[in-house]
């Protein structure tokens, strides 16, 4: 029987997703040790659904972002989520938000069990992190005829920096700057947009993003060096115990160790992270 064209997309598609958990499941087999499967409870901590649920953030194009052919999300967050489902031994669905803000509340509210963050001590407010698993720049953009040529210059009265609402860079910067003025674009990725739409001073958020929007746009360039270096890391909800927290630790570390993730940078072509050094 010839198969009808829906028949081979079907096809296709269950190889697709076939190929991702063989990935999967072969980065995992990476780490020497080969860890033995959690014990039940472990696993009904991580996964008191049966699957686990992650928490995918698409502001940040280092971590998350659609593939431009299927849609789906991929990158280094997607691959480390695939990666504890298959050491847990469960499914796992993924939680796709355009925010680092709503993807912290997805896992603080219970909607979701893990996430990737920057480490922030307002989010550990209701999320126990890993050590960092990559380090990434944050950066200052400005028009290109603004007098402002350092990142000294722009703590200032009268100053404007546009942010993503609820971003890294917003809960640092709203520690931080005592003189600016913080005004907040929906997410991370609009900062730019919002940022000449409003007639802002300054654009704040991830030097990778600020440069691909530079060049999109034009007339605009990044103050030199950062102001702040992100460290991302894995989250659980802080109620899930202490041994899911010791646990998701230690995969991290795994997966730094093993290679995993300069591995997952490089297949994705991410530039300008890199993996964190050990805890």
């Amino acid at each position: 029987m010839v198969p009808t064209p829906s028949r081979r997309l079907t096809r296709r598609k269950l190889f697709a997703g076939l190929g991702v958990a063989a990935l999967t499941l072969t980065a995992c087999s990476m780490n020497p040790t080969q860890t033995p499967r959690p014990a039940p409870e472990l696993v009904a901590a991580f996964a008191p659904s049966g699957k686990l649920r992650a928490s995918i953030n698409l502001g940040n194009p280092i971590l998350a972002r659609r593939n431009a052919s299927s849609g789906q999300a991929e990158g280094v967050s997607v691959d480390l989520a695939w990666a504890l489902a298959a050491e847990l031994g469960v499914g796992i669905e993924l939680k796709v938000f355009d925010a680092a803000a709503k993807s912290v509340v997805a896992v603080t509210s219970g909607d979701a069990d893990i996430g990737f963050f920057a480490i922030d001590p307002k989010r550990g407010e209701g999320v126990r992190f890993s050590a960092a698993y990559v380090q990434i720049e944050g950066a200052y953009l400005v028009r290109n005829a603004s007098p402002l040529t350092d990142n000294q210059q722009v703590d200032r009265a009268g100053t404007t920096v546009m942010v993503g609402k609820g971003s890294a860079y917003d809960l640092f910067l709203s520690r931080e700057l005592k003189g600016a003025t913080i005004l907040r674009a929906p997410t991370s990725p609009a900062v730019v947009d919002t940022f000449l739409a409003e007639k802002a001073d300054v654009a704040a958020g991830v030097k990778q993003q600020l440069q691909a929007d530079a060049a999109r746009l034009g007339g605009l360039r990044l103050l030199p060096g950062r102001f702040m270096v992100i460290e991302q890391a894995m989250g659980v909800q802080a109620n899930r115990g202490e041994a899911a927290q010791q646990y998701l630790r230690a995969f991290v570390e795994r997966m730094k160790a093993s290679g995993f993730v300069a591995q997952a940078l490089e297949r994705h072509q991410i530039k300008g992270a890199i993996v964190a050094p050990a805890a």
